[in-house]
This record gives structure tokens, sequence and C-alpha cells, in this order.
């Protein structure tokens, strides 16, 4: 499956009616960090169709950012039955992305 990018338009259709956890990819493109995550993040939705993975671009999206009270990217937040389950912040290498969910 491939990444959904997250606005808050569809955030309560993708995100919190889903059916899946999600794994929600906060970033924004001057992020070095984001950058690193970014290829493991699509890796895993990818090999992954058993989760929802959904990025949201912190610059295009701050009412998101801010209801996740997001302070430093890359954060990682998995949420599931509409509720955050496990959260990081900082780049990870993909083993420990997979551990969150």
């Amino acid at each position: 499956m491939s990444v959904i990018n997250i606005t808050k338009n569809n955030f309560q259709e993708e995100v919190m009616n889903s059916n899946k956890p999600v794994l929600l990819d906060f970033w924004a493109s001057w992020c070095g960090p984001c950058r690193m995550v970014s290829p493991l993040v699509d890796e895993i939705a990818e090999e992954r169709s058993d989760i929802k993975v959904g990025k949201i671009n912190v610059d295009e999206e701050p009412e998101l950012a801010s209801q996740f009270r997001v302070m430093s990217i890359p954060t990682l937040v998995v949420i599931k039955d509409g509720k955050i389950v496990n959260q990081a912040v900082g780049a990870r290498p993909k083993n420990q992305i997979l551990a969150l969910l």
C-alpha cells in the first residue's frame, strides 16, 4: 500500500475511522532527519498491508501538528482505534520504527 498524504480534510476518514493501525510521519521538506526517515516509512508502507501509513507535512498542516503537540520532527505516531498508542521523536532505524507498531 502506498503512503497517504494526510491533511485536515482527510484526517477523520483516513486516520480516526481507519480499521487498521495507522503510522503517521510528521515531517517537513527542510528537515534533514525527516529525509532519512522518509524512505524507511515508504518501505514499511509497501511491505505491510496490515497497517495504513500517512505523512503529514507540518508546514502545510500546522493544525494537525498542533493537535498532536508536535514540537520536533520527525515525529512518528501510531494510532489504533482513534487513540495514540505509541509515539517517537527523531530519526530512527527501520527496526525501531517497526517496533512502535
